[in-house]
């Protein structure tokens, strides 16, 4: 079935959202807000329908024509002109505000500030993580799964990625075909770091347990991507990635990056943001927000490898940092000592860890998409800190937070959303709360 509808507006997601001559909302692949598109439906709920474009009838003034025609679903709103892009974000964390957190809509548009471009539309990041597979000669590729399918896209370079790692793809899928031969090494995963900043690259092979030729990866992969280390990272394969062991099999067997003014090390399990430029203003905003006087006791929770812990201390903060992952905790507490600051680091959960830190000047949680368990904001308000700065990758578990946030007498102050993503919907959002009582 087909039928000719007007685009409206971004989902929070790859498709755009116009209405159906039946009033039915539909979501639209490849379409962009302003569009006119014949579009074809490909699944029909009682309550939406999804749909594809067949042909458009009048192009948006923001359709743009994408550098990457890969397919690979990594740059879902690569159609649309970046300042088009920017404005979506901001009202898809808006209307997770009104939607999911039951604030007033014009208090949203006055809390909810402009997005923060990215100096970078493309080129920006600093890492991929390519998946592997197999071409119709059973020779291995590399490339990525579009969401929802279990198939790889080969890839032979993504422009998304910076200068030093764009081309990674290409030249890890020959190095790889060469050091496996007929044989299966168990590779499931490749990532790849690259730092503009110190010029550091890393390649992460992620292999299941077993045999592995260290020696002649080494020397193969010595020059595919000009990489200062070379790491196994042996785990299981799956959604959980339960990582057994990390092996150096050449180079510094970390990778560094600098941000903030201080040098980071990570390993390749560990979490560090993607665009460095943009992590530099979260934690900017953070600062900001939080308002701190030396000597202030902070918390920082789901730390990571210092990225907030490191410049607060550094700005003269009591800093108390609280992660579960082991090789962040690792990291955190190199990185601590390599930038001069005393950080009490905690390896934790931040549910039951938080309860033990006592009264709080201020704090700063970014938590994974899944947002704050259940309890986490009650064990917070506990602690009474002044503010807290919620640093945020999803705006719709966000918006479920601020609810509990501003129940547990903490008023949300503002929220800057931050473009660390262009190209796709994703969205960083930086907010501040106040506790109500001040």
């Amino acid at each position: 079935m087909t039928e000719t509808v007007s685009i409206d507006r971004m989902s929070y997601g790859s498709a755009a959202v116009g209405r159906l001559a039946d009033g039915k909302t539909v979501f639209v692949e490849g379409a962009v807000p302003g569009d006119v598109a014949e579009v074809e439906v490909v699944e029909a709920k009682p309550r939406f329908a999804r749909a594809t474009v067949a042909r458009l009838v009048e192009s948006s003034p923001d359709r743009v024509a994408p550098p990457c025609a890969a397919g690979c679903g990594g740059c879902s709103w690569a159609p649309m002109a970046y300042p088009a892009q920017l404005a979506a974000k901001r009202a898809n964390v808006a209307d997770a505000l009104v939607r999911t957190g039951r604030v007033d809509p014009v208090r949203a548009e006055e809390i909810v500030a402009p997005c923060v471009p990215s100096k970078r539309e493309w080129g920006y990041r600093n890492k991929l993580e390519l998946a592997c597979g197999a071409d119709g000669a059973g020779r291995l590729v590399l490339g990525m799964r579009p969401e929802g399918s279990a198939e790889v896209v080969p890839l032979e370079a993504c422009p998304l990625a910076n200068r030093l790692i764009e081309k990674a793809p290409k030249a890890l899928r020959g190095a790889l075909r060469f050091l496996s031969g007929n044989e299966d090494l168990g590779i499931f995963r490749v990532g790849v770091r690259g730092s503009l900043r110190t010029k550091d690259v890393e390649v992460a092979l992620w292999t299941a347990p077993g045999p592995f030729p260290r020696a002649a990866a080494a020397k193969t992969l010595a020059q595919a991507c000009k990489n200062t280390s070379l790491v196994r990272v042996v785990a299981e394969p799956g959604r959980a990635r339960k990582v057994k062991k990390v092996e150096a099999i050449a180079g510094k067997g970390c990778w560094e990056e600098e941000l903030a003014g201080a040098r980071f090390l990570t390993s390749a399990p560990s979490f560090f943001q993607v665009n460095t430029a943009q992590a530099e203003r979260l934690v900017a905003l953070v600062q900001e927000g939080l308002e701190l006087e030396e000597g202030d006791y902070v918390a920082d929770l789901y730390a990571g490898g210092g990225t907030f812990s490191v410049p607060l201390a550094a700005a003269g903060a009591d800093v108390v940092a609280v992660e579960s992952a082991g090789s962040s905790v690792r990291d955190l507490r190199r990185n601590a000592e390599r930038a001069g600051v005393d950080i009490e680091v905690i390896g934790g959960d931040t549910a039951r860890e938080l309860p033990e830190l006592g009264d709080l000047d201020a704090l700063v949680v970014d938590p994974p998409r899944a947002g704050l368990a259940e309890g986490v904001v009650d064990s917070i308000a506990a602690a009474a800190p002044r503010r807290v700065a919620y640093v945020s990758c999803d705006p719709a578990t966000w918006a479920r937070d601020v609810a509990r946030f501003e129940a547990a007498g903490y008023r949300l102050a503002r929220a800057t959303p931050v473009d660390l993503f262009p190209q796709t919907y994703h969205v960083e959002v930086v907010s501040i709360f106040e506790r109500s009582d001040r």
